[in-house]
């Protein structure tokens, strides 16, 4: 082999292994960046097609409904936990901020934020449902699929 061919060889090797580590950290970039949306259901029992349970410390977004009678407020700070839930499932959440106006219980939510141990998720971000024209497509199918018991299974029923 010729100088010429080797030095063409070793750039030709120098640009694919270039590339593909470029390629390597752009995806584990984004990797993180990516919020994947959840059903409270689907958080416990994971995912339909794939059965895929969110890890702990994974970002994601939680779309349900605010179950009467949760939230709770702090009278020292803007803390509030309330439970979020669907047809299969309930999830705790946390949140620290100011809610939207609409924000109220038995009101649709989507909650952006991490999910913590026990099922547990502190949101960085507490969207209302605002329209009802309005819905992102994920959280219709959701509570198309989610919602199917009557209403009256989801009443406070405590004394």
């Amino acid at each position: 082999m010729n100088i010429r061919r080797k030095n063409r060889l070793w750039l030709v090797c120098a640009i694919v292994i270039g590339a593909a580590l470029t390629i390597a950290l752009i995806l584990y970039a984004l990797r993180s960046s990516i919020d994947l949306f959840y059903t409270p259901g689907e958080i416990i029992y994971g995912k339909r097609e794939t059965q895929q349970i969110p890890e702990v410390g994974q970002r994601l977004r939680v779309g349900g409904m605010v179950m009467p009678g949760t939230v709770q407020r702090d009278l020292e700070s803007l803390k509030v936990v309330f439970t979020v839930y669907d047809a299969e499932g309930e999830v705790d959440v946390s949140y620290e901020g100011i809610l939207p106006d609409l924000f109220r219980e038995g009101q649709g939510v989507v909650v952006q934020g991490e999910l913590a141990s026990n099922n547990h998720v502190i949101a960085k971000e507490v969207l209302a449902k605002h329209d009802e024209n309005y819905t992102p497509p994920e959280v219709e199918q959701a509570m198309k699929e989610n919602h199917r018991r009557p209403a009256a299974v989801y009443k406070d029923n405590t004394p």
